[in-house]
């Protein structure tokens, strides 16, 4: 499992940009400190795992499959992309805009037991559901030791 640096101040900015989403103000952009690059909104995953498998599920509505990447490495997976802002459009009068627009990065941390060679991704009606198959672990063999 990739080790992950804690980062205390990240958690506050988590928890801000959580409380300014229920709130209803607008999210600033935020660079991350693993890339350096700007991240404007973060997609809302869902992570399960079965005997067999893990699935991540991502929602991204309006992001084109071209504009997602998908990396994993070292037990770390990455899911970075753009969802586009549409271009002004001087005949309409916007009230209200509170869809995200802009780039996007997310990061996860997964046992070592995955074999991230046979990794599958599809994506349908705006979710992405990455399938990262399990490895079979080697068991340790039980050694007998005579007493002497």
């Amino acid at each position: 499992m990739a080790l992950v640096k804690w980062d205390p101040w990240q958690e506050i900015e988590d928890m801000f940009d959580r409380y300014t989403r229920a709130v209803g103000w607008p999210r600033r952009a935020v660079t991350t400190a693993e890339s350096d690059s700007r991240v404007d909104w973060s997609p809302r995953v869902d992570i399960s795992e079965t005997d067999k498998e893990f699935l991540i599920k991502a929602e991204i509505p309006e992001v084109d499959k071209n504009d997602v990447k998908i990396t994993i490495d070292d037990g770390m997976v990455t899911l970075r992309g753009e969802r586009k802002q549409e271009s002004e459009q001087k005949d309409r009068t916007f009230h209200r805009v509170e869809r995200y627009y802009g780039s996007f990065s997310r990061s996860f941390s997964l046992p070592d037991n995955i074999d991230a060679a046979t990794a599958a991704a599809t994506f349908k009606d705006g979710v992405l559901s990455l399938r990262i198959p399990k490895r079979e672990v080697e068991k340790p063999k039980g050694i007998s030791v005579q007493v002497q």
